[in-house]
């Protein structure tokens, strides 16, 4: 009789074999970056060749809380910013599970056959524990990921998601240098990026899920009245009829509404992203308001007035960094926070003294 062979239950397995997503010429240009660190000029030069390389880099160092990296960014986007403003920005959010990656993915490759270069910029949750961040679209978008005229970045939200929306800004210009003509912006989905967002895009789409509850009270009110096209997404199989009830309910919603300055008429419509079907008739609708606004002037309005409030918002988080940063003050911070815990002075007074020594 055969002896028994004593066999680990932790024995390393081959695994499966990776499919190959990246091209050759992706490789050779990773591998030709990583010998040396480009400087500012370099990157910019890359960029507005349309390498996709150099705009990551550029992102990365746009996004880092580093010094140094954030002047070299600033100066990459400065080199790029003659370049910029040449695309149509749209947002894109959702609850969740409403299916914005399979959507995004199924719009993206619909817009790269009609000849559009498509750059995605997604933010994905940060946990508030451990600060991580999956940064799945990429794994979820794998069709997208390996389109030549397609480009997806997803970024860490970080503790704040009105930073990195700032951040976010500064991204889509640097894709517009590069030469994405289409730039969509998928948020998180929970309210207070979808208004940081609103106010750097050029067009507002909501996607939602019909059966899901109460379809008026499925979604903030606020978002809604944001929104310039509400799309009822996974419109397929048995849930073809709910699709349909769910239009009827949110366009007799929508006439509730305000009229928008824009002199637009907010659409309600359905499609199946898993079955890329309504996918087209989603950017007829973005292209008839798109038209709209370029006749009647709003979209160079509405573009002005952005600038107007990134300026503000910039120069506001610009003096509260400089606050923290500061070293005298982080001392005096310090020994506030305990007399705060200890009650020995009120929150309102101890904020009252640091600023007055601030400005001294």
């Amino acid at each position: 009789m055969a002896k028994k062979l004593n066999k680990s239950a932790l024995e390393e397995k081959d695994g499966i074999e990776q499919p190959e997503i990246i091209s050759a010429k992706v490789i050779s240009q990773i591998q030709s970056f990583r010998r040396k660190q480009p400087t500012s000029e370099e990157l910019t030069a890359s960029i507005l060749k349309g390498d996709k390389i150099a705009l990551s880099r550029a992102i990365t160092l746009i996004e880092s809380t580093n010094p140094d990296h954030i002047e070299k960014g600033n100066q990459v986007i400065q080199g790029c910013l003659p370049y910029a403003n040449k695309s149509v920005r749209i947002g894109i959010t959702g609850v969740p599970g409403v299916g914005k990656s399979t959507f995004i993915e199924a719009f993206g490759k619909y817009l790269t056959t009609l000849g559009k270069k498509v750059a995605v910029l997604a933010v994905d949750p940060s946990s508030s524990i451990s600060h991580g961040s999956i940064l799945g679209d990429k794994t979820r978008m794998e069709e997208l990921v390996k389109d030549e005229n397609a480009y997806i970045r997803p970024s860490a939200s970080g503790e704040s998601l009105g930073g990195v929306a700032r951040k976010t800004r500064e991204s889509i210009m640097l894709c517009e240098a590069c030469g994405f003509d289409t730039i969509l912006i998928e948020t998180v989905g929970v309210g207070q990026s979808e208004t940081a967002v609103h106010s750097m895009v050029d067009f507002f789409l909501l996607l939602n899920l019909a059966g899901a509850g109460d379809e008026l009270q499925g979604i903030k009110r606020g978002i809604m009245e944001m929104a310039d096209l509400l799309v009822i997404n996974k419109a397929d199989g048995d849930n073809i009829t709910k699709a349909r009830l769910a239009k009827t309910e949110y366009n007799r919603a929508l006439h509730l509404f305000p009229e928008k300055n824009s002199g637009w008429n907010p659409k309600v419509t359905t499609c199946s992203a898993i079955e890329k079907d309504g996918i087209d008739n989603v950017w007829n609708t973005i292209q008839d308001y798109f038209s709209l606004t370029r006749e009647n002037g709003y979209f160079d309005i509405k573009r002005a007035d952005q600038n107007q409030y990134w300026l503000l918002e910039t120069i506001n988080d610009q003096l509260k960094n400089h606050f923290y940063n500061n070293p005298e003050i982080q001392k005096q911070l310090e020994i506030n926070k305990k007399a705060v815990q200890k009650n020995e002075i009120s929150p309102f007074a101890a904020a009252q003294i640091l600023l007055k020594n601030y400005f001294k």
